[in-house]
């Protein structure tokens, strides 16, 4: 049996990790990165997610700095997103350091590019990450460009056109779960586990390590969380312990 991922995620505006609360993001937890890197490594995290949700474009280049000297200090696998639009700019990360590219918004605007990648890269190398919202509605939708486009698509679907194009996973996010100390949308993490065959990562809300848990008894392959690791110290040696006494397999905590 596969072990269960324990994923640290990043969130980068302006080159500085901030606290994410529904997308907004006005909370500064680090001025360089790489301090963040520093802990993980020593925490027994299994992976890292780093996404630049920064609002302009000519955050790229920036941010490819940025990745290139935390992958330097890096010890697990990096899974990088935010901005990339063209082939160009995914080999820039990749060349970067990065193990595997996160895309979101051309999986609306720019379907080939996300063929194109998957088939130069593989499919292991490309996660799509998906960003639903409900609000006051009765039904969610895929939002994207940073949580400021309403796609009007049905979430199941548009996991299972990501995974036609040639996505290797899905990166589930509920923009009404960021930041929000809830858990995981766990009614839609559960319905597109069920729908499609990639390996799904939960992500969004996590405040208690049986949020965790939860996660993977929805289905999720793997179980990912920013602000809970940035304030708590050993989180993530923390968040181990607790999914393995509660009967999950995961990777050992190691230091």
């Amino acid at each position: 049996m596969l072990k269960k991922r324990l994923i640290a995620v990043l969130i980068i505006r302006d080159s500085r990790v901030v606290q994410s609360v529904r997308f907004k993001h006005t909370n500064v937890i680090h001025y360089d990165a790489v301090h963040a890197i520093d802990c993980f490594n020593s925490w027994s995290v299994d992976e890292i997610v780093i996404l630049n949700v920064s609002p302009s474009s000519s955050s790229r280049d920036p941010f490819a700095e940025t990745v290139s000297r935390i992958s330097s200090r890096c010890f697990v696998p990096l899974t990088v997103g935010g901005w990339i639009t063209d082939m160009d700019y995914g080999a820039e990360i990749l060349n970067s350091g990065a193990d595997k590219l996160v895309v979101n918004t051309i999986v609306h605007d720019n379907q080939p590019l996300v063929a194109e990648l998957s088939e130069k890269y593989g499919k292991q190398c490309i996660v799509v990450s998906m960003d639903i919202f409900q609000g006051d509605r009765d039904y969610s939708t895929v939002m994207v460009d940073r949580g400021t486009l309403d796609t009007g698509e049905d979430p199941v679907s548009w996991a299972a056109k990501a995974e036609e194009l040639g996505a290797g996973e899905i990166f589930f996010n509920s923009i009404d779960h960021d930041g929000a100390r809830k858990g995981y949308n766990l009614e839609y993490i559960q319905k597109i586990c069920e729908r499609i065959s990639i390996p799904v990562i939960a992500f969004g809300g996590v405040f208690r390590w049986n949020h965790l848990v939860q996660g993977i008894e929805a289905g999720a392959d793997a179980v990912a969380a920013a602000n809970i690791f940035h304030y708590t110290e050993h989180a993530t040696k923390k968040a181990k312990r607790y999914m393995a006494n509660a009967n999950i397999l995961v990777r050992s905590e190691g230091r």
